[in-house]
């Protein structure tokens, strides 16, 4: 098969971000598929540029890269007007390349328009990748609060289902949702998926500002929707408890970042310690030694489907995981036994836990063994790839 791969922000293991689209895209070159990858440059992401379009190829995967730079350090109408740079751009695509199945691989939800245009003016089969739910949870976070925006966006998002062979969701959580308000059953769940080996693997703990074993690691943006200020005072309570041996440790970019910094500068708070953005091969270490794995949202509806990548890395690194969502993911932590759902309000009950945590070693070390197993069961990059790429076949073995 020809797969055109449209998504904003393809990265390799040597940058700082989600590896998902290259790690299942080299599996399916391997199996003799041609895949061509639309993207941009995101500031975490390894990619870079020197023309305004390039060709780049990565292990047979050829990669369009459209120099527009995505950071989320962007103001809201910056990011908003990248979006569309990119969706208009990359349209040109969805009407030249050549494709049996087109794959458009949302949030933002302005990707659907290359999708769109390869389905109806073209005739490409089309598989839309929901990978978070837009714009619900733009509109759940006060993100859109127009009325007429709300209804304009909500219309294009049953678009872009509509116009689909088949839809791919990140979560179980996104999939009942779709399930539930559009009643479509050509939809499954192929989550985001934990590189086995790499993250298994014994890695060498860096020289480091921390402790093994003494430390709760979070990575990836620092941020509102991340819930970042609850690690923060969580920080702070275990001073009050007199359990400033426990540190935590974020590793990662984001608009809170700087006054978070200040605050514990300012306020004296040493076990409150941050980390720049690193390749995932550095970052191995400092997981995979980590007492516990953060896995904080702010605590809204729509934030229960999410899928974050740190979740299916830090299992896979043999860690149990903390996490604040009443969704499926917190399912999953108790029918398995591989972590802990607190409340996303409350920093004193995270201290606790991880005071627990940290004097209770060997059930610990159980937990993360069953972590690394459920890890290879479930999620492992390989299994996930050939599921996704099984149902591609589907769509294009089919009849329009």
């Amino acid at each position: 098969m020809k797969i055109v791969y449209f998504y904003q922000y393809f990265a390799t293991p040597k940058g700082s971000w989600g590896t998902r689209v290259y790690e299942f895209a080299r599996e399916w070159v391997e199996k003799g598929h041609e895949v061509t990858v639309v993207t941009s440059i995101y500031s975490k992401s390894d990619l870079t540029a020197t023309k305004f379009i390039e060709d780049q190829y990565f292990e047979g995967i050829h990669v369009k890269v459209l120099n527009i730079v995505i950071d989320n350090k962007q103001s809201f109408y910056k990011r908003i007007w990248t979006f569309l740079q990119y969706s208009i751009l990359s349209s040109y695509y969805a009407l030249t390349l050549k494709a049996d199945v087109v794959i458009a691989s949302s949030g933002p939800i302005t990707v659907g328009i290359p999708g769109l245009v390869a389905r109806y003016l073209r005739g490409r089969k089309l598989v839309f990748e929901t990978r978070d739910l837009w714009p619900e949870g733009a509109i759940e976070l006060g993100i859109i609060n127009n009325p007429l925006m709300k209804k304009l966006s909500y219309w294009f998002e049953k678009q872009c289902y509509k116009a689909s062979s088949y839809i791919i969701t990140l979560s179980p959580g996104m999939t009942q949702d779709i399930k539930r308000r559009f009643g479509i059953r050509n939809v499954d769940d192929v989550t985001n998926a934990a590189n086995i080996p790499l993250f298994s693997t014994p890695a060498p703990f860096p020289n480091s500002v921390v402790e093994p074993y003494n430390y709760a690691i979070y990575t990836g943006n620092i941020g509102m929707v991340n819930n970042s200020y609850w690690l923060y005072e969580a920080a702070k309570e275990l001073r009050k408890l007199g359990r400033s041996d426990i540190a935590i440790l974020m590793i990662g970019e984001g608009q809170q970042r700087e006054e978070l910094e200040e605050k514990a500068k300012k306020e004296g708070v040493t076990n409150f310690i941050r980390l720049g953005l690193m390749p995932k091969d550095k970052l191995v270490g400092y997981v995979q030694k980590a007492l516990v794995s953060l896995v904080p949202l702010k605590g809204t509806p729509v934030l229960d489907t999410s899928s974050p990548n740190k979740f299916f890395e830090s299992l896979a690194a043999g860690v149990p995981v903390i996490q604040n969502t009443q969704g499926w993911m917190k399912d999953f932590l108790n029918e398995h036994n591989v972590g802990f759902t607190l409340n996303p309000n409350d920093p004193e009950e995270l201290a606790k836990t991880l005071i627990w945590m940290k004097d209770n070693p060997d059930r610990i070390q159980h937990m993360g063994a069953k972590a690394l197993d459920v890890a290879t069961r479930f999620f492992d990059k390989d299994y996930l790839a050939d599921k996704m790429l099984h149902i591609l076949e589907d769509v294009h073995a089919a009849k329009q």
